[in-house]
């Protein structure tokens, strides 16, 4: 049975929202004020799926991609992008305000710059028992076989058919294959998960195939398959050996972006701790003006930040230790002598950390987070704790999603 309903907002999630007399509904590919015809979305008595548009909003646009809409990778095609900056800093705003923390946020930095340079594609066999190699479809477990995708970098050409090899030559052995890509300075490394165990003849087909499509390293759950080349990524004045499966902001002109707030915050801070460091995004580039101590829990992204360290020029002195921030954050009198601290924490943020930081006497505390709620938590911790927040900048760098990062400066 189909219904229409009028658009009323977009959630936090890029959803259209209608408000019922039963409460909100959710409508995905759908704008403010546009009025709409949906049927029921099974499973999910809060949701819409939409049938189509019978009056458009003024801001809609034509998505760049034929699998939009089909593909869950993207959201947010269908806006104008004057329109979806906008709304992704008011998430920020919304957030902060909804955490009672009143402060002044800046404008939105715009980071895809050429696009995407990491992705995971994704290999199951679908409808009729056919390999399908893609990204997953929104919420569902099967794959959109996609041929391209718009908003990669220039350096992932050649990761899709490069993924569609690997997933044809490991299918038969009957797992789901998570394929992560990332275009790295030394070309594309690649690392599978859940092939299972190789034997001699699909490791030998499989290096045949990295040969083929010219990868500089195929790893299997980190263990190396094929390498050609050391896959490397110059990061301020250093270049980082990457271990396989390594982290890196998505974008080229996000890294750039968040270390360039990073940096200027930190101002003429002589000896700063980053946490959560990984490679040394913000490590590498502050140890060109302080002493850095960094810390994180990935032991192969310390060695990779020593490494880099080691083989850089005119750098001051950098510390990095292998430390699980989560289990045994640094207290507060370990920090006590920093100018300043960095930390930069998955999705979940830092809670634990915060608490300890919130303690200190540290002056300054720069906190990097790519979620607006986690953020806000910590942030009030800190706030509590007697510090002040005296700028947040939003950058986004996951173009036509829901993600926006944000840079937050607090003083004591």
């Amino acid at each position: 049975m189909t219904e229409r309903l009028l658009i009323a907002r977009l959630g936090h999630r890029g959803d259209g929202i209608a408000d019922t007399p039963a409460g909100p509904v959710y409508v995905s590919y759908t704008l403010p004020g546009e009025s709409v015809e949906v049927d029921a979305a099974p499973g999910h008595p809060d949701r819409r799926r939409l049938i189509r548009v019978e009056t458009e909003s003024p801001e809609r646009v034509e998505p760049i991609c034929p699998h939009f809409g089909i593909c869950g990778g993207c959201a947010l095609q269908h806006w104008s992008l004057a329109n979806y900056h906008d709304w992704k800093r008011r998430i920020v705003v919304e957030t902060l305000k909804q955490a009672g923390i009143d402060v002044p946020v800046g404008a939105l930095i715009d980071a895809h710059g050429v696009g995407r340079r990491r992705a995971v594609l994704h290999a199951r066999r679908g409808n009729g028992d056919v390999l399908e190699v893609g990204f997953t479809a929104p919420r569902a477990h099967h794959v959109v076989a996609i041929d391209r995708c718009p908003i990669f970098a220039p350096g992932l050409e050649g990761a899709i058919p490069a993924a569609w090899a690997i997933a044809e030559l490991l299918e038969g052995a009957g797992k789901p294959l998570d394929i992560q890509i990332t275009a790295t300075d030394s070309g594309l490394d690649v690392d599978v998960r859940g092939s299972g165990e190789l034997n001699a003849a699909r490791s030998g087909a499989l290096a045949r195939a990295a040969e083929k499509h010219g990868l500089a390293r195929l790893t299997r759950h980190g263990e190396l398959v094929a390498q050609r080349a050391t896959p490397v990524l110059k990061v301020g004045r250093a270049n980082v050996p990457l271990p396989p499966g390594a982290f890196l902001q998505a974008t080229a002109a996000g890294e750039e972006a968040l270390a360039k707030l990073v940096v200027e915050h930190a101002g003429k801070a002589k000896h700063v701790a980053d946490l959560f460091a990984g490679i040394g995004t913000f490590a590498l580039r502050l140890a060109e003006r302080a002493r850095v101590g960094a810390a994180d829990s990935d032991a192969d992204a310390i060695g990779a930040l020593k490494k880099a360290a080691a083989g850089a020029s005119g750098l001051k002195p950098i510390e990095p230790q292998a430390r699980d921030l989560f289990r045994r954050p640094f207290m507060a009198k370990e920090i006590a002598k920093m100018d300043a601290v960095v930390f930069d924490p998955p999705r979940q943020g830092a809670e634990a950390q915060a608490r300890e930081i919130a303690k200190s006497d540290v002056p300054l505390v720069i906190a990097v987070s790519c979620n607006p709620a986690t953020f806000a938590r910590d942030a009030r911790l800190l706030i509590d704790g007697g510090y002040k927040l005296t700028a947040i900048t939003p950058v986004d760098q996951f173009r036509y999603s829901p993600h926006v990062e944000l840079v937050g400066r607090l003083e004591k």
